[in-house]
Protein backbone atom coordinates (compact mmCIF):
# COMPACT_ATOMS: atom_id res chain seq x y z
CA UNK A 1 0.00 0.00 0.00
CA UNK A 2 2.91 2.32 0.72
CA UNK A 3 4.18 1.81 -2.84
CA UNK A 4 0.86 2.96 -4.26
CA UNK A 5 0.69 6.07 -2.08
CA UNK A 6 4.31 7.00 -2.85
CA UNK A 7 3.68 6.46 -6.56
CA UNK A 8 0.63 8.73 -6.32
CA UNK A 9 2.78 11.37 -4.64
CA UNK A 10 5.43 11.13 -7.38
CA UNK A 11 2.75 11.35 -10.07
CA UNK A 12 1.37 14.44 -8.34
CA UNK A 13 4.79 16.10 -8.45
CA UNK A 14 5.17 15.25 -12.14
CA UNK A 15 1.69 16.64 -12.87
CA UNK A 16 2.63 19.81 -10.98
CA UNK A 17 5.81 20.26 -13.03
CA UNK A 18 3.93 19.74 -16.30
CA UNK A 19 1.20 22.15 -15.19
CA UNK A 20 3.85 24.74 -14.27
CA UNK A 21 5.38 24.47 -17.72
CA UNK A 22 2.02 24.78 -19.45
CA UNK A 23 0.09 27.16 -17.23
CA UNK A 24 2.35 28.86 -14.73
CA UNK A 25 2.47 29.04 -10.97
CA UNK A 26 -1.29 28.98 -10.30
CA UNK A 27 -1.72 25.91 -12.49
CA UNK A 28 1.15 24.17 -10.70
CA UNK A 29 -0.38 24.76 -7.27
CA UNK A 30 -3.79 23.70 -8.55
CA UNK A 31 -2.43 20.43 -9.98
CA UNK A 32 -0.47 19.64 -6.82
CA UNK A 33 -3.46 20.42 -4.61
CA UNK A 34 -5.67 18.25 -6.82
CA UNK A 35 -3.22 15.38 -6.51
CA UNK A 36 -2.97 15.82 -2.76
CA UNK A 37 -6.76 15.55 -2.54
CA UNK A 38 -6.24 11.96 -3.65
CA UNK A 39 -2.92 11.17 -1.92
CA UNK A 40 -3.74 12.34 1.62
CA UNK A 41 -7.00 10.35 2.06
CA UNK A 42 -5.41 7.27 0.47
CA UNK A 43 -2.42 7.56 2.78
CA UNK A 44 -4.64 7.81 5.84
CA UNK A 45 -6.70 4.86 4.64
CA UNK A 46 -3.53 2.82 4.12
CA UNK A 47 -2.38 3.65 7.65
CA UNK A 48 -5.76 2.59 8.99
CA UNK A 49 -5.59 -0.73 7.13
CA UNK A 50 -2.02 -1.30 8.30
CA UNK A 51 -2.95 -0.63 11.91
CA UNK A 52 -5.96 -2.96 11.76
CA UNK A 53 -3.86 -5.69 10.13
CA UNK A 54 -1.33 -5.46 12.97
CA UNK A 55 -4.10 -6.14 15.49
CA UNK A 56 -5.31 -9.24 13.66
CA UNK A 57 -7.97 -9.91 11.06
CA UNK A 58 -9.57 -6.78 9.70
CA UNK A 59 -13.29 -6.33 10.23
CA UNK A 60 -15.21 -5.76 6.95
CA UNK A 61 -17.26 -3.04 8.63
CA UNK A 62 -14.05 -1.27 9.63
CA UNK A 63 -12.97 -1.38 5.98
CA UNK A 64 -16.28 0.14 4.85
CA UNK A 65 -16.09 2.88 7.47
CA UNK A 66 -12.52 3.64 6.39
CA UNK A 67 -13.57 3.84 2.75
CA UNK A 68 -16.44 6.18 3.65
CA UNK A 69 -14.05 8.42 5.59
CA UNK A 70 -11.65 8.42 2.64
CA UNK A 71 -14.35 9.52 0.21
CA UNK A 72 -15.71 12.15 2.60
CA UNK A 73 -12.21 13.53 3.22
CA UNK A 74 -11.54 13.68 -0.53
CA UNK A 75 -14.74 15.66 -1.11
CA UNK A 76 -14.03 17.92 1.86
CA UNK A 77 -10.51 18.68 0.62
CA UNK A 78 -11.76 19.43 -2.90
CA UNK A 79 -14.44 21.71 -1.48
CA UNK A 80 -11.99 23.50 0.81
CA UNK A 81 -9.58 24.11 -2.05
CA UNK A 82 -12.36 25.42 -4.29
CA UNK A 83 -13.51 27.74 -1.52
CA UNK A 84 -10.16 28.97 -0.20
CA UNK A 85 -7.78 29.09 -3.19
CA UNK A 86 -8.63 32.18 -5.23
CA UNK A 87 -6.29 31.53 -8.21
CA UNK A 88 -7.65 28.05 -8.79
CA UNK A 89 -7.15 26.57 -12.24
CA UNK A 90 -9.92 23.99 -12.50
CA UNK A 91 -8.42 22.12 -15.43
CA UNK A 92 -5.10 21.69 -13.64
CA UNK A 93 -6.87 20.66 -10.41
CA UNK A 94 -8.91 17.97 -12.14
CA UNK A 95 -5.92 16.75 -14.18
CA UNK A 96 -3.75 16.52 -11.05
CA UNK A 97 -6.51 14.61 -9.27
CA UNK A 98 -7.00 12.16 -12.13
CA UNK A 99 -3.26 11.59 -12.58
CA UNK A 100 -2.87 10.76 -8.88
CA UNK A 101 -6.03 8.66 -8.88
CA UNK A 102 -5.00 6.53 -11.86
CA UNK A 103 -1.25 6.37 -11.22
CA UNK A 104 -1.51 2.86 -9.77
CA UNK A 105 -1.88 1.60 -13.35
CA UNK A 106 1.88 2.17 -13.74
CA UNK A 107 2.47 -0.60 -11.18
CA UNK A 108 0.61 -3.05 -13.41
CA UNK A 109 3.21 -2.66 -16.15
CA UNK A 110 6.28 -3.07 -13.95
CA UNK A 111 8.28 -6.25 -14.29
CA UNK A 112 9.33 -8.02 -11.12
Amino acid sequence: MLRIVSLQLMATVVAGVIAALLGGKAAMFSAVLGGLCCVVPNGLFALRLFASAKRGAANPMSFMIGEFIKIALTLALLGAIAWLYRDLNWLALICGFIVALKSYIILLFRQK
